[in-house]
């Protein structure tokens, strides 16, 4: 008897645990192979479902932009409270420490600084991709943007297709034209274009409507953080994007350019996964930077 209820014991954890692999924890995920899921994992938190990313991959553009002057300095200490970081291969190789161990989306595309405009992206070798052991790759796709948009979108479908073949998800971060509305639906448009080319994320931004973007998107949507606001505005912008239906957010200068970036990564990964309040949030911030 006792042998058969540890029959059923067993048989009944396995069950469980088949039925949670069948409702997999990343929208969109549940039908990719084992190693898309396990990166994908190491992304997103499988408690919360959600991530908070630190973007520091501005340099390939903007070179020493405020803030990341020394990454070693600005960057390195803050890697700690991040569930992933956004960064180019340079700066990751000769900047950030490997035993962080912390899962890497990578900056997959490299175009014309900010001097000209960005219209002739191309992509790293994907075994790049490989050595560094990205757990996604990060591509743009421009949309309505002229000879950019096809661009862009040519790459996006080349860095899926490599994706698949090694197993490392893509991370579609999405531009809009000039010429373009920033609302909600262009944001949608370049959104479900990303998924539909076959990335398993999509970054895009915030903005009113949100959750058309999000309901709409068949996959995680992360949002981007954008120009600097005052840190209770951008606890205020993460709050209503996780509410609206993102699944986490990628800041990059609303963090580092913070008075104290420690103290606002901190206050972003606690409104994202443990549900504060903006005004709970900017308490702890101003708690942890000594105010």
């Amino acid at each position: 008897m006792a042998d058969m209820d540890g029959f059923r014991e067993a048989t009944n954890f396995a069950s469980n645990q088949l039925s949670k692999m069948d409702n997999f924890h990343v929208k969109g995920a549940s039908n990719l192979p084992w190693g898309m899921k396990d990166r994908l994992s190491r992304i997103f938190n499988p408690h919360t479902g959600r991530t908070v990313m630190l973007a520091f991959d501005h340099g390939f553009i903007m070179g020493p932009t405020s803030g990341l002057e020394r990454i070693d300095l600005n960057i390195v200490p803050l890697v700690q409270y991040a569930d992933c970081i956004m960064c180019t291969r340079g700066i990751l190789q000769t900047s950030i420490p490997a035993n962080l161990n912390k899962p890497v989306c990578l900056r997959s595309d490299a175009g014309s600084t900010v001097l000209t405009d960005l219209n002739r992206n191309v992509l790293i070798d994907m075994e790049d991709a490989v050595r560094l052991n990205a757990s996604a790759m990060a591509v743009m796709f421009s949309a309505g943007d002229g000879d950019r948009e096809a661009i862009t979108a040519a790459n996006l479908v080349k860095a899926v297709d490599l994706g698949n073949r090694y197993g490392i998800p893509v991370m579609g971060v999405t531009a809009v034209g000039k010429e373009m509305a920033r609302d909600a639906r262009y944001f949608a448009l370049a959104s479900r274009v990303c998924a539909e080319n076959g990335a398993s994320i999509v970054k895009t931004y915030y903005c009113e409507g949100f959750e058309k973007i999000a309901v709409t998107c068949p996959v995680p949507v992360v949002i981007a953080g954008g120009k600097k606001l005052p840190e209770k505005e951008a606890l205020e912008l993460c709050f209503n994007a996780i509410n609206d239906g993102a699944a986490g957010v990628d800041m990059g200068r609303n963090v580092f350019q913070s008075e104290s970036p420690a103290a606002m990564i901190q206050a972003v990964h606690a409104v994202v996964h443990d549900g504060l309040t903006p005004e709970q949030g900017f308490e702890m911030f101003q708690d942890l930077s000594g105010k």
